[in-house]
């Protein structure tokens, strides 16, 4: 699980850490920097898909000329902090009592203003140094391996995932694989209705990033009899339509249909569902699936769906967070989520505020709010965020007291 990660001179952010649990929540107003967290969750999915860092960063075509990979908004030009030439990125990844931590400094070429190359990489286990490489050297030694990497590896692509299949029988590096499947099978959900609403092939059992392919991977759930009765449950508990059961005939066209049977027999198609209904659809399939990524962002988690059920959605997140096989991070605007997470999600709530007159941003807990947690235990945060209290209590408590972004003292 990733507990932590450090944001240095990225995007708006010179020197932040945001603390990472099973179902972590992100508030916080509009170009505050919510998204630039997503952009840094972005880039490390592209590091573990094996992406060389300018493919992660600007986007890759594959064989065909067909779209593989998606630039990191704003692409190479914007993604180190202004006035800054390097990046970096730290990660801490814990599997029970031991952790594992990788830190990259990235940069772009002096020759080449699209061409990134890795300054400075770093792991160690438990605290202690497995490696650390930075660019002036010309040797690339690593422990338990007697030969000099240099002539083999690449400077544009962290060292860790090009040994990722060398050091799997390795002890020292006991932690690698399973960092390198975590952050590779990170999944970057913004759900489309429309695109919900189509029918998909019978192979297409991977939802996809808008929620392309839900009727067959709602399929596949249901063909496992304990998971469709959880499935349906849940259903029952989120969708205001009194839904029994799922069908999916097959079109003449050789794809799969959603349809959506009520107790009085009636089906309805899901091209005639609400766009909540398939938005709570779509967040059931992606955590029930038999092969679930291990971390999955939703950017705009309440969004389409109705303040009264909120609480079932979060209560559907949290139960299956809580099993630790996945973790969920989400942006919001919603009020209403701080007052109803519970208190572990609670501690893994951050506020990214933006400093009033400059371009920086700062990411604190929302928890570690003077009286916040008072405050939510006595009359909730819901009014509280939605009037900007949170960036009033951080204008002063980070030197900001007088609102024009300029420190006091004393």
């Amino acid at each position: 699980m990733i507990d932590h990660i450090i944001l240095t001179s990225f995007k708006n952010f010179s020197n932040e850490i945001i603390r990472i649990g099973p179902f972590s929540l992100i508030v916080g107003a509009n170009a505050s920097g919510k998204s630039n967290i997503r952009d840094a969750f972005r880039f490390l999915h592209g590091l573990g898909r094996g992406y060389t860092l300018s493919e992660a960063i600007g986007g890759k075509f594959g064989d065909g000329g067909q779209l593989e990979w998606r630039e990191i908004r704003g692409g190479p030009r914007y993604l180190t902090k202004i006035g800054e030439k390097i990046f970096s990125i730290s990660v801490g990844f814990r599997v029970n009592e031991e952790q594992l931590d990788f830190s990259i400094a990235a940069g772009q070429e002096i020759l080449g203003a699209d061409t990134f190359r890795v300054w400075i990489e770093e792991v160690s286990v438990n605290d202690n140094e497995i490696y650390r490489w930075e660019a002036d050297k010309e040797n690339v030694l690593l422990p338990d391996f007697s030969m000099n990497f240099a002539d083999i590896l690449r400077r544009d692509q962290p060292i860790l995932t090009q040994i990722h299949s060398l050091v799997e029988e390795k002890v020292k590096y006991r932690l690698v694989p399973g960092f390198i499947d975590m952050i590779a099978s990170m999944r970057f959900l913004d759900l489309v209705p429309d695109r919900m609403r189509e029918p998909s092939y019978p192979s297409q059992v991977v939802l996809g990033d808008r929620g392309e392919n839900l009727p067959s991977v709602l399929n596949e759930i249901c063909a496992d009899r304990e998971a469709k009765q959880m499935m349906m449950e849940w259903i029952r508990e989120l969708t205001p339509m009194d839904v029994v059961d799922l069908e999916f005939p097959l079109g003449p066209d050789g794809r799969i249909y959603l349809m959506l049977k009520e107790r009085d027999g009636t089906v309805i198609s899901a091209s005639a569902a609400s766009d909540g209904t398939l938005r709570f659809l779509a967040m059931i399939a992606a955590l029930l699936v038999r092969d679930s990524s291990r971390l999955y962002f939703f950017e705009e988690i309440d969004n389409g769906i109705h303040p009264s059920r909120l609480r079932l959605l979060v209560d559907l997140i949290e139960t299956q967070t809580a099993k630790g096989h996945i973790q969920v991070v989400a942006t919001t605007h919603s009020p209403e989520l701080l007052s109803i997470v519970n208190e572990k999600t609670f501690k893994h709530t951050s506020v990214v505020f933006r400093r009033e007159g400059t371009n920086d941003a700062i990411i604190r807990p929302v928890s570690e709010i003077p009286n916040a947690i008072e405050l939510r235990k006595s009359q909730g945060l819901g009014r509280l965020l939605a009037g900007g209290w949170m960036e009033t209590a951080l204008a002063f408590t980070e030197g900001d007291g007088d609102g024009n972004g300029e420190e006091t003292t004393g």
